[in-house]
């Protein structure tokens, strides 16, 4: 729990450093612009601006590269949304029902909706942080490659979620995704599909797989097209809408405490990042939800649920940095780098020795939340005037920028000449209407999948029992078990139902056919 004395301190240290305060606009605005470019991550945001923080205190410095941590998190939803182009990985799930929405002409609302529960949750986050940050790190120590294993596994169910009309058609992608994302030289020392290239060794590179495959069959819809939205009163901008999105978050406090949970429980698990949790928590809401069924068609629920994941998840990955040392994955080894750039090392030592400070820097994170609230709604506004562009203009800067980001990423011409692969073969897989999201979550978890189960095998000796020894995996199989169960009974109940309505409506038309065909009398 918190310790009065140095939390006391902790308010000492904000107040006495109230200039340090002043980093963290122009920190949030960074993160913001930089996770709106596909292909540029948050790590690549935070690596560029890290030599600034050279020249700054170490508490100034840690409040300017959390504000880019901060307002990166939530800029990779802006076109995630209005383009069905996510910003970063993390924004994946955000498309499924956020593009959706901006179709209808609710952009305004979607944006809303994915600001307030990234506000709503990244505060909650850091909260939950500040009161748990000592005993966390003791659980993410008992961790293994099993409890990693079954997570991938977990991750594999969300194919259910994602699949097409055609079951088989969706397996065949999810299949295909796997393939792709176990291309390499793996950790046993056997290399697969690298078809004599060096730079397969390392396996394909996600970041421009995942946006070849996302844009370019967006960028060839929106080809034939005037603008991105067609009505030309649904091109609109408002405040209004906006705030109106924000507020009707808070109907759904439900999902909020779902994604948040799921967000910061991924978010502490090293190397896995917040593109599982916000992926794990869109399926989880929409195998709980009773209109299941309008998921993926512009459900405002989607959106809370994979935002309020992705911003949680912020909280658990600074908990394994603060508490551990170890990067919840390339943004917190950033600030790590950054921590020693100022000949300080994080982990229990840090915490030990200088509690003050490490609540100075969360209680810092819940004021950059809270002031992502008013700069997001001012950068929402700016970038929602896309919209009002013609796509003549904006497919192609849209194009030049994601092949840039994709040259950014890898730092050769394997970058663009990936997404140039993956944009053709996104094209044929939504031609002949596969599943696009199976193939990316394919590819994102199936190294992965494939890493943790050959760690599994060598720590157990082969021995399936060892499973028994691992009460955290035996509780996340038996909560993706009760899930699946309780998914497949709620699917014979809705079928069931749907079944009887059916029969119902034919008796009544066929009822009302009848009574207009029997001759009247007299």
């Amino acid at each position: 729990m918190i310790d009065v004395s140095a939390f006391n301190e902790a308010l000492g240290i904000m107040f006495s450093s109230v200039g340090s305060w002043g980093w963290i606009v122009p920190g949030l605005i960074v993160g913001l612009v930089f996770s709106a470019i596909p292909g540029i991550s948050i790590t690549m945001a935070m690596a560029i601006v890290l030599p600034m923080s050279l020249y700054m205190d170490f508490f100034s410095a840690i409040v300017f590269l959390t504000s880019v941590y901060t307002g990166a998190g939530f800029g990779g939803s802006v076109p995630a949304i209005l383009m069905n182009i996510p910003g970063s990985p993390s924004s994946f799930a955000t498309t499924f029902d956020g593009y959706a929405m901006s179709q209808k002409g609710e952009h305004n609302e979607a944006l809303g909706y994915a600001l307030f529960a990234s506000t709503l949750c990244g505060i909650a986050g850091y909260v939950l942080l500040l009161l748990v940050i000592e005993p966390l790190a003791d659980i993410v120590l008992r961790i293994g490659p099993v409890e990693m294993f079954a997570v991938a596994i977990w991750g594999m169910m969300l194919l259910g979620s994602l699949g097409s009309t055609y079951i088989s058609r969706g397996l065949l992608a999810a299949a295909l995704g796997i393939l792709l994302g176990t291309v390499g030289m793996n950790t046993a020392g056997f290399t697969r599909g690298t078809l004599g290239l060096p730079v397969l060794l390392d396996g394909i590179a996600p970041i421009p797989a995942m946006i070849g495959l996302l844009a370019a069959s967006q960028l060839l819809s929106l080809a034939s097209r005037d603008y991105i939205i067609e009505a030309e009163g649904s091109r609109e901008v408002s405040l209004r809408k906006i705030l109106k999105g924000c507020w009707g978050t808070l109907k759904y406090p439900g999902v909020l405490l779902r994604g948040s949970i799921i967000g910061i429980i991924i978010g502490a698990v090293p190397g896995v990042g917040s593109s599982i949790g916000n992926l794990i928590a869109y399926a989880e809401t929409k195998r709980t939800a009773k209109d299941s069924a309008t998921f993926g068609k512009g459900n405002p629920k989607g959106v809370i649920a994979a935002e309020s994941a992705v911003a949680s998840g912020e909280g658990g990955s600074m908990a394994t940095m603060l508490a551990l040392g170890i990067p919840g994955g390339g943004a917190t080894a950033i600030l790590i780098a950054a921590f020693m750039m100022h000949n300080i090392v994080p982990g229990p030592s840090f915490i030990e020795t200088q509690k003050p400070m490490v609540y100075a820097i969360i209680l810092n994170n819940i004021v950059q939340a809270i002031v992502l609230l008013a700069v997001g709604i001012g950068f929402i506004y700016v970038a929602s005037n896309i919209m009002k562009v013609r796509t003549r203009y904006v497919l192609p800067a849209i194009l030049v920028i994601a092949t840039l980001g994709t040259f950014a990423v890898t730092g050769e011409a394997a970058g663009p000449i990936t997404l140039f692969v993956f944009a053709l073969l996104g094209y044929a897989l939504n031609r002949y209407q596969y599943p696009v999201s199976a193939v990316v979550v394919g590819i994102l978890l199936g190294r992965m999948l494939e890493t943790e189960f050959l760690r599994s095998y060598q720590l157990s000796g082969g021995n399936p029992l060892y499973v028994l020894e691992r009460p955290g995996a035996m509780a996340i199989f038996a909560v993706m078990f009760i899930s699946l169960g309780m998914t497949a009974w709620g699917k014979r109940k809705q079928n069931r139902a749907e079944a009887a309505e059916a029969l119902a409506l034919r008796q009544i038309q066929e009822e009302t056919r009848a009574a207009h065909t029997t001759p009247s009398k007299g």
